[in-house]
């Protein structure tokens, strides 16, 4: 399973496990990223393209460290005129680990297991609320009677 995400103006492939190098991301190392512009997603032949983004498609990494890139040179020269100019720079960049991809059946999937396991909680809650109503309607309806 592969995916085509966009990050920083670029768009990268990405793999889980993968280790990718974004430009320099505001979140500390150790923490955890999620990049929801994913432009395309593959699972086993089955192709998801978006338009322009695939919907309910997730994919999670973690920032590992952040740093510089090699040093450019940049010389600029003018002939005849005895005029140089030398400046180097480096890029900084954030090394991210891909962890996972989640789509849209994953999460469809993930939200059945919580509501199974959720289901008999939500019915005993429900149940309490229909007895505090109608013991509220009754009150009412005494106050009714006795005015």
């Amino acid at each position: 399973m592969y995916a085509v995400i966009e990050a920083c103006g670029k768009q990268y492939k990405v793999e889980e496990k993968d280790v990718v190098f974004f430009e320099k991301l505001d979140a500390e190392e150790g923490k955890k990223v999620t990049f929801e512009n994913v432009i395309l997603v593959s699972d086993n032949g089955k192709v998801q393209v978006g338009n322009p983004y695939v919907k309910g498609v997730k994919v999670e990494g973690k920032v590992v460290a952040h740093g510089k890139g090699k040093k450019i040179i940049v010389f600029k020269m003018k002939p005849k005129k005895n005029e140089r100019k030398k400046q180097g720079h480096r890029q900084p960049y954030t090394k991210v680990e891909i962890t996972s991809i989640k789509t849209a059946a994953e999460k469809k999937t993930a939200d059945k297991e919580e509501s199974a396991q959720t289901k008999p909680a939500a019915k005993k809650t429900a149940t309490k609320t229909t007895t505090t109503a109608k013991k509220t309607a009754t009150a009412k309806k005494e106050a009714k009677a006795e005015a």
